[in-house]
């Protein structure tokens, strides 16, 4: 996906998936029916700050506000750890990832761990009995 082609958030953090898959935080997608339940699948990435950014983070904590710096960073590592999640579903063979959840943690003083999971499926549009 060339740059021009992303999707970019007010904070300017680069959002969208580069898959063709159907995703969701609930258990079950209307409309679809589950044929097949393939299993975990998870995505991670881990950042860490960068000074430049601590620097204007800073001067941004004194005079409050939203630190923009770290909207951007952290709405970038959700969506790379949801893509690199989309990726395994699909080469997995699924078509839909359901329960998709995200935690945080930190792994060190200024670096942290963004991880996306959820459950592989196959489904298939439900026919409307109209």
């Amino acid at each position: 996906m060339t740059n021009d082609a992303m999707i970019r958030s007010s904070s300017g953090a680069v959002t969208g998936f580069r898959h063709e898959i159907l995703t969701t935080t609930t258990e079950n997608l209307p409309g679809y029916r589950i044929k097949e339940t393939l299993g975990l699948v998870r995505g991670n990435t881990i950042r860490a700050r960068h000074i430049g950014r601590d620097i204007m983070a800073v001067f941004r904590n004194m005079v409050g506000g939203e630190i923009r710096e770290y909207t951007k960073l952290m709405g970038e590592s959700r969506e790379q750890a949801l893509d690199r999640m989309a990726e395994q579903a699909i080469n997995e063979g699924a078509n839909a990832v359901i329960g998709i959840r995200m935690t945080t943690s930190m792994l060190m003083g200024g670096a942290a761990e963004l991880l996306a999971y959820g459950t592989a499926v196959i489904v298939e549009k439900v026919e409307d009995s109209e």
